[in-house]
């Protein structure tokens, strides 16, 4: 077969993403343009904003990541955008450039679902290094700043389906990290810098109960796979109230402010013991409660392979527990890199790659769905 270029589009939340992936495996290009310094002052991400961010952003990235790959607009063979789930606004940046830049070149467009693209980018590398005895099922953990969900995938005819076994019931681990982080004046995003901090604090400070849910109708305790990081997150700030840190959390959070990029010594300098073994210890919860549910879930389906992506599998601590409790039990764990942990177009070109072979194009009439559901 002949080599296929496809030209992927990402903008479902505060990254402007563009790249062009060759036959589903091999990355030509991957341009992000990051909005941080737009949204760190507000301790989080602003729709409107981001959208404003992403009109601008949009054209010089495309353009920037064909110059990487050596292509021009009329050598590539079809466009891949994010369909959702995101933000509305920001997700129809992407796709409306997508759908005229596709007419205007007449090339297919392929609908991406943004969690299928995060499963695509450990597919994606794992090919790079010639992995192709992937046994199935897969279970995939997509974990990140807006999802957290357990995913049962198989691959059929070229195809994948994928079945939602487990998901969060109200904040997802990543929302939770960023939110803890805003408590503890630590600045946006704050799910790496708790990860940065936790080696400076005792995870065993502070005592988090496990998370109890209510199982679903119809479904026994030991089926119950789903997530809640609401408890923890109420669990962190009735500390700081009955500890009386609000005052010195300002101070701290004023001081951070000033500085552009906070380094780890800035951040051990101006941060006191007492914030720091919280942080570690709200972390040790987070991914206690990530590794035994998922880990849960691959016993109750006899999972054969676990994956665990999404911008939360960055996290150090997050990958150490899963490699020591995942190989404890004999089963295979692959994550991707760093780079495409978090918010990417390279894992929408590869996920649309099996779509293009099977001719699974866009509707001209498709729009944005910012609760886009997989599988």
């Amino acid at each position: 077969m002949r080599a296929i270029f496809i030209l992927g589009i990402e903008s479902s939340c505060d990254e402007t993403a563009a790249a062009v992936v060759r036959s589903g495996e091999h990355v030509e290009s991957n341009v992000v343009s990051s909005q941080y310094a737009t949204h760190a002052p507000y301790g989080g991400v602003v729709p409107e904003l981001a959208s404003r961010e992403h009109l601008r952003a949009i054209v010089p990235v495309v353009r920037s990541a064909l110059a990487e790959a050596g292509l021009r607009y009329r050598q590539i063979d079809a466009l891949a955008v994010t369909q959702g789930p995101g933000l509305a606004g920001a997700l129809l940046v992407g796709v409306t450039y997508a759908k005229a830049l596709a007419f205007s070149l007449e090339k297919p467009l392929i609908a991406v679902n943004h969690l299928e693209g995060h499963i695509h980018a450990v597919l994606l590398e794992e090919r790079q290094k010639s992995n192709r005895e992937m046994r199935f099922p897969v279970l995939a953990l997509v974990v990140s700043g807006g999802h957290t969900h357990l995913y049962l995938a198989e691959e059929r005819d070229g195809g994948w389906t994928y079945r939602n076994i487990g998901q969060t019931r109200d904040d997802a681990a990543g929302e939770a990290f960023d939110k803890v982080a805003k408590l503890l004046g630590l600045g946006y995003p704050g799910g790496p810098v708790i990860d940065r901090l936790a080696p400076l604090g005792n995870p065993q400070a502070v005592a988090f109960g496990p998370v109890h849910i209510r199982t679903k109708p119809g479904r026994r305790d030991s089926e119950s796979w789903d997530f809640s990081y609401s408890g923890i997150k109420t669990a962190v700030l009735r500390y700081v109230d009955t500890h009386g840190m609000r005052g010195s959390l300002e101070v701290q959070r004023r001081a951070l402010a000033e500085i552009s990029r906070p380094s780890l010594e800035d951040y051990q300098r101006v941060c006191s013991g007492e914030t720091l073994d919280l942080g570690a210890s709200f972390q040790r919860a987070m991914v206690d409660d990530l590794v035994s549910k998922t880990l849960a879930a691959a016993r109750g389906c006899d999972a054969a392979t676990l994956f665990v992506t999404g911008g939360v599998a960055a996290n150090r601590e997050l990958r150490a527990g899963f490699e020591q409790q995942a190989s404890r039990e004999g089963l295979p764990v692959y994550f991707p890199s760093r780079a495409l942990s978090t918010d990417n177009a390279a894992m929408i070109a590869a996920a649309a790659f099996p779509k293009f072979l099977a001719s699974e194009f866009a509707d001209p009439q498709f729009s944005a769905e910012a609760s886009l559901r997989l599988g």
